[in-house]
């Protein structure tokens, strides 16, 4: 079946060998397309190509939709959990252990079988209750950032769970405060800085794990001292609040608030990069984006020009302006640079 390279996508398979205009060979028969071949073919102006024709199969349950569904399943499952956790605290200074990793383990089992961490983020982009959302996004993304960096399984879990943990202090915090629409004045953002000494509190009443409390109390601290609540240095912060760190940015840069609008995925990946010289660690930071961006391949954007498109895959040379299969045209946005991703949406 001849084709437009174009109308390529990736996992077509070529029936016949492709040449450019000038009889240079480009890929052989036989070759199933990724994403830098079909880019390979549009450098060297190869028009048409050949590929065969894709089998009809019988539609059959799609284990992918199935894992989203749980997965989406125990993201309310641990966000409703969370609720009563910052209650339970509020009320009693303390929470119970037993009842936050019967909540939580499920959710962090189920992430080791869809590994694709942008699609989890869009489903929890979520606008209501955005300290709980934030609490699990926070929990998920250290999870993975520890997967890889190589910790064992039981430290995942444990990096995991204190991110999942890392605001609990918020519930002494002021309500009208956290959700003040406006700019908070200096005694406002005193008392809300004071979330990670209460939550350094809260947990050493509630759990036997160091780790946990200092990462709550830790998780704004910065490399450079210009961090709060003890101005610590990157030698004395301790690693899993840099772990947390890092996603609690993330999270919070790409989150709805009511008094800031989310920004787009790729675009905060940028900024992070950014603060890993001096602010959070970038050994950490470059493992994020290193694992992240893959991610991103195959999923739909809405373009500044207001078109839609498909990012088809990362560019070597700019890996925040990935090339972008959009109207029947390729956009290489590191060349086309007043056009840019304003929205990133799931398959």
């Amino acid at each position: 079946m001849r084709v437009h390279v174009r109308d390529l996508k990736p996992g077509d398979c070529l029936r016949m060998d492709a040449f450019s205009s000038r009889g240079l060979h480009v890929l052989p028969k036989g070759s199933m397309l990724q994403p830098e071949d079909i880019r390979r073919l549009v450098q060297h102006d190869v028009e048409y190509v050949d590929i065969e024709e894709a089998r009809i199969e019988p539609p059959q349950p799609s284990s992918r939709v199935s894992i989203i569904q749980t997965v989406t399943e125990n993201f309310d499952t641990s966000i409703e959990g969370l609720e009563s956790v910052f209650m339970e605290a509020l009320t009693k200074g303390s929470f119970n252990q037993t009842v936050v990793d019967d909540i939580l383990q499920p959710t962090l089992d189920s992430l080791d079988k869809h590994k694709d961490v942008v699609t989890l983020l869009l489903l929890l982009d979520r606008e209501d209750d955005y300290t709980y959302n934030h609490s699990l996004q926070v929990g998920m993304l250290s999870y993975f950032i520890a997967l890889w960096l190589g910790y064992s399984k039981k430290e995942c879990y444990e990096i995991g769970r204190a991110g999942y943990l890392i605001d609990i202090g918020k519930c002494r915090i002021n309500p009208a405060i956290l959700n003040k629409p406006a700019k908070l004045t200096e005694a406002e953002f005193a008392e809300v800085k004071l979330h990670t000494t209460y939550g350094y509190e809260i947990i050493r009443n509630s759990m036997d794990d160091m780790n946990t409390a200092l990462v709550a109390l830790q998780h704004h601290e910065r490399e450079d001292g210009s961090g709060y609540p003890h101005g610590l240095i990157k030698e004395n912060i301790h690693p899993y609040a840099q772990i947390a760190a890092v996603a609690d940015i993330y999270s919070a840069m790409t989150s709805h608030r009511v008094y800031q609008s989310k920004q787009e995925l790729i675009t905060v990946l940028r900024e992070i990069n950014t603060l890993s010289f001096g602010k959070l660690s970038g050994k950490l930071v470059q493992s994020f984006i290193q694992h992240l961006m893959p991610n991103f391949i195959g999923k739909r954007v809405l373009l500044s020009t207001g078109d839609m498109g498909v990012i088809i895959m990362n560019n070597p040379l700019d890996v925040f302006r990935p090339l972008v299969q959009s109207e029947g045209r390729f956009l290489d946005l590191s060349r086309e640079r007043k056009v840019a991703v304003v929205e990133i949406y799931m398959e």
